[in-house]
Formats: structure tokens, sequence, C-alpha cells
């Protein structure tokens, strides 16, 4: 028996494995693009929709949230229902769900801080950058080691926040859009150099 050949095929196998344990749905071009939108919202944002104006900070971020969402999985979507096969939208079910209860803590999370006073409001954006790591953290298994960077931005970012949120300043649009985008960057040049260039043809 050849010891070493076998463990070359089976060093060659892992690998393969590896590869295929990635979820490559993920595209940088939209995951990019979710971050200028927030880079976008925080220099549009209007006076009126600042941290001290409960309703209209919720109204005008959870909007923006939405939006760069729908930009950021546009590809997920259209490749889920137009081009994949059952494979790779059970993977793709597989993916998002890692990441989807993260979304859904900071859906509850925002649907209960507007039901009380404006104080609170204050610390949403940490809040919604603390789900934001978990969520990255739980995604790991199916995106590259190089993820892990990313939540651990956003779990720095949080803590920032929960900083900020403690002084008497106000917090502006700068405070959410910057961290939010540049995450998204942040993930979508790991996206570029993990998979989309490794594995072009």
């Amino acid at each position: 028996m050849d010891l070493p050949r076998a463990l070359a095929q089976i060093g060659e196998i892992h690998a393969l494995l590896g590869r295929s344990a990635v979820y490559r749905g993920y595209r940088s071009v939209p995951v990019a693009a979710s971050g200028i939108v927030g880079f976008a919202a925080a220099a549009l944002q209007p006076a009126s929709s600042r941290s001290t104006d409960q309703a209209g900070f919720v109204a005008y971020w959870t909007a923006v949230a939405a939006i760069a969402a729908a930009i950021g999985s546009s590809e997920i979507f259209y490749n889920y229902f137009a081009r994949d096969d059952r494979a790779e939208r059970r993977k793709t079910r597989e993916a998002v769900g890692q990441f989807l209860p993260g979304v859904i803590a900071g859906t509850l999370l925002t649907i209960a801080f507007a039901a009380l006073d404006a104080g609170p409001i204050r610390l949403l954006p940490a809040l919604w950058a603390f789900c934001f790591a978990l969520g990255t953290f739980a995604s790991v298994p199916y995106v590259p080691r190089a993820g892990l960077w990313v939540g651990w931005y956003y779990l720095a970012a949080a803590a920032a926040l929960l900083w900020i949120a403690a002084e008497p300043s106000d917090l502006t649009g700068w405070h959410v859009g910057c961290v939010f985008g540049t995450g998204q960057v942040l993930a979508a040049l790991v996206l570029y150099l993990k998979i989309e260039r490794r594995f072009e043809p």
C-alpha cells in the first residue's frame, strides 16, 4: 500500500470538501452595494430623523435596512428561484438560515424599543451591530474563515456605539451608516478575495 499517496488523496478530498462547504451564493458586488447604501443614507439623513426623534430615527433606518437587504440579497434570490438546482437551494436555505436569527433579533429589538420612550432608541445602533456580529459568526461554516474578522469588526463597532450612546451628544447618521457601510464593504472584500477570485475559471 502506498501510504504517502493515500494520505495525499485524503488531503485532496478534504480540500474538495472544504471548498464545497463554502456557500458561494453571497456575491461581493451586491454586498458592497448594500454598504454604499449605508454611506449614502448617512449623508442624506434628514435632521428630523436623528436619534432624538424616536419615530423618525427608527422609520428612516428601518427603510434603509430594507433597501440595503434587498440589494445585498438580490442575486441570492435570483439564483434561488431562476438558476439553482435542488441541492443548491438547500445550501442557500442552510446558509441564510444561519444568519436569519440575528436579523429577526434585530427586528424584534427595533419593534420593542420603538414602543418605549425615546431614550433607549440611542442603544439600537449598537444592538443592531451586535445582531449583525452574531449573524456573521453563525455564518462562518458557510463563508470563508476570514469572515470571522467581519464578525469581530461588528462586535467592536457595537461596543463603540454603546460607548457613544452613553454620552450626552446626539447620535448621527454617520454612526449608523459608516458602521454598516464599512462592515458590508469588508464582507464584500472577503467574498471577492476568498471565493470569487480564488475560484475564477
